[in-house]
């Protein structure tokens, strides 16, 4: 027996103790991985080669390995926290120098950028002014914070069912050709020169707001000439004419006028009586109900000109112009709103609206943002849209365990390690993201207090060696 196994006893027991002090010490650390210590035995060399009777000379810590299991998640209440669920490691950087953290508390900088408590950037995809992701080497994040710009309404989507049972407003004539039925001139201000009606905000350039107010007015299908059906469509059984105002103000010849000065829009004034209300188009219906298809209502014939363009087979735009003051800088600009009818029906129950979308909008504040489980950040505005502001990419390694401990929650990349693979979280052996959390120390503290007393108990042995070696020579010396 010799002092030197009872040295390197103390050596490793006392190491281990240092890791595991290390362990509990960081129990409440947020994205912390716990470590352990791994011991092997020591022989001495020998020139004559090794012997299978060589008794060895201690212990000795191999190395200390870092154990990535998940922590658990727990909630928190800022946008910016982001958990790990799974493999991956977030993507920092400071002044060009790239390292790797599980930790997920982040904050904006004053520039907008998203960094951690050390002050490096999260990297990932940057995204456009409209919301396109650039996919590629990962860039600092930056939020946008800047007014979500207005867009103007280019499309309307509706689907209705028209009552079939309805009557033709009108006076009915002798039979003749043409139609056998003269319609009451459509008045949007009395509701027997039409059988329905509904509305829809739409938005111009600058963000303002209209009210676009669609009326239907069922018609004789005699007056639709059947050569003046392409021979793609169906000739319909029974139609619709439809007309439009704005604001209260009357389309007037295919044109919608709204007043305003300097962006802002007065008040309507109300459609004279001379003016003529002109039909935006009519919608034609099979005998199942089905919608065949749109034509230009003032002519059939007339499939695509300036006020009337067919873009679908159950579609048509109009033109909406939008004139300004002349005594302020003038803006003048078109709207041109598509009306899409497909799946509308006519049946034979009440008129119902089951869906009206127009794609245009006022301008907004950025009041919120969320990461989803892939990554990707979607800010929410005050007008109700939202828009993507960035992906946040992850990175993994080969061998997790080859990364060099930093300090801060951070790693290094190394040769051991191997090289970054990046991508987007939820793709292949990526986790996902939670977003409003962060993942906690996976310290087993329960274990490392077992742990604990198991290697003083062993440091106590092992000084216990000493000290019986010491009695030993103690005992030689004292020979006689």
């Amino acid at each position: 027996m010799g002092f030197q196994q009872g040295l390197s006893g103390l050596s490793a027991a006392s190491q281990q103790l240092d890791v595991i002090g290390n362990n509990i010490a960081n129990a409440g650390t947020v994205g912390f991985k716990s470590s352990q210590a791994q011991f092997s035995d020591v022989y001495a060399n020998s020139l004559n080669g090794a012997s299978a009777n060589a008794i060895g000379i201690g212990v000795r810590v191999a190395g200390v390995e870092q154990q990535f299991t998940q922590g658990n998640v727990s909630t928190t209440s800022n946008p910016l926290d982001i958990a790990i669920n799974g493999n991956g490691f977030f993507r920092m950087t400071t002044n060009g120098a790239v390292t790797y953290s599980r930790n997920g508390q982040f904050q904006l900088d004053k520039n907008g950028y998203i960094v951690n408590a050390q002050g490096s950037q999260l990297t990932g995809y940057a995204a456009n002014t409209n919301g396109v992701l650039s996919t590629g080497s990962p860039v600092p994040i930056n939020i946008n914070t800047a007014d979500l710009a207005p867009n103007q309404t280019s499309t309307i989507n509706a689907v209705m069912n028209f009552n079939s049972t309805l009557n033709v407003p009108g006076t009915v004539l002798p039979v003749t050709t043409p139609p056998v039925i003269t319609p009451t001139a459509f008045d949007p201000t009395n509701a027997t020169t039409y059988n329905s009606s509904t509305s829809t905000t739409v938005y111009d350039s600058l963000g303002n707001s209209h009210v676009v107010q669609t009326y239907y007015v069922k018609v004789d299908p005699i007056t639709i000439p059947g050569a003046f059906i392409p021979p793609t469509l169906t000739k319909p059984s029974s139609a619709w004419t439809v007309y439009g105002t704005v604001d209260g103000s009357l389309f007037d010849n295919g044109n919608l006028a709204v007043p305003a000065v300097n962006g802002q829009l007065t008040k309507p004034i109300p459609p004279s009586t001379s003016i003529v209300p002109v039909p935006l188009a009519t919608l034609g219906f099979s005998n199942l109900g089905a919608l065949v298809g749109v034509y230009d209502a003032t002519n059939p014939a007339n499939w695509a000109s300036a006020s009337f363009s067919a873009t679908s087979p159950n579609a048509f735009k109009m033109a909406v112009p939008i004139p300004y003051s002349s005594a302020v800088s003038p803006i003048n600009s078109a709207i041109d709103i598509k009306f899409d009818f497909t799946s509308s029906t006519q049946y034979g129950s009440p008129y119902s609206v089951s869906t009206m979308k127009q794609d245009g909008f006022a301008s907004g504040k950025l009041s919120s943002f969320n990461t989803g489980k892939d990554g990707t950040i979607v800010g929410s505005y005050t007008n109700g849209q939202t828009k993507v502001l960035g992906q946040v990419v992850l990175a993994n390694f080969t061998d997790p365990n080859g990364l060099q401990s930093l300090g801060g929650n951070q790693w290094g990349e190394t040769a051991a390690s191997g090289q970054a693979l990046v991508g987007s979280p939820a793709v292949g052996a990526l986790g996902t993201l939670t977003s409003s959390a962060t993942e906690d120390s996976n310290t087993d503290l329960t274990g490392d207090l077992v742990r604990m007393i198991t290697a003083q108990r062993n440091y106590q042995a092992n000084a216990q060696t000493i000290k019986t070696e010491d009695q030993v020579l103690q005992t030689l010396v004292n020979l006689r």
